[in-house]
């Protein structure tokens, strides 16, 4: 069975959530969908809602999977699920800074290169949720 880390789409009135990270070195200053490892014996709604917690100091619901999941290394599987902000402003505790960006903006941050590659195979699932497809 593969580890499993989970990432939130987090949207909020046509925009989405981008992290920008801190580490490690190879990744630092890239953008992405912000979440973490699912830990044993917690579900993937569960340990994001508890990533997003630590990292951003924010509660959410989680709704569904967004795209199929994506495989980030050997036994590893990346996976996105649709979250929606409940309470909280969102602080960049463990990354660098956040901000929230629209269909053309993701877009345009993916074809400078700018997002994490694993986050990249979902923009077209994430075109069509910010723009309510």
């Amino acid at each position: 069975m593969s580890r499993l880390v989970v990432a939130g789409a987090i949207v909020d009135s046509g925009r989405l959530l981008m992290a920008q990270r801190a580490r490690p070195e190879h990744l630092a200053g890239l953008w992405e969908l912000p979440g973490g490892k699912v830990e044993v014996g917690e579900t993937t709604a569960d340990a994001l809602r508890r990533e997003l917690d630590e990292e951003l100091d924010i509660e959410v619901t989680v709704g569904e999977s967004v795209g199929a999941p994506v495989d980030v290394a050997d036994g590893v599987a990346l996976v996105a699920l649709r979250a929606e902000l409940v309470a909280g402003t969102p602080q960049p505790r463990e990354h660098l800074a956040i901000r929230w960006v629209d269909a053309d903006e993701l877009a345009a941050l993916c074809a400078q290169g700018a997002v994490v590659p694993a986050d990249t195979a979902w923009l077209p699932d994430l075109d069509a949720l910010l723009r309510g497809e």
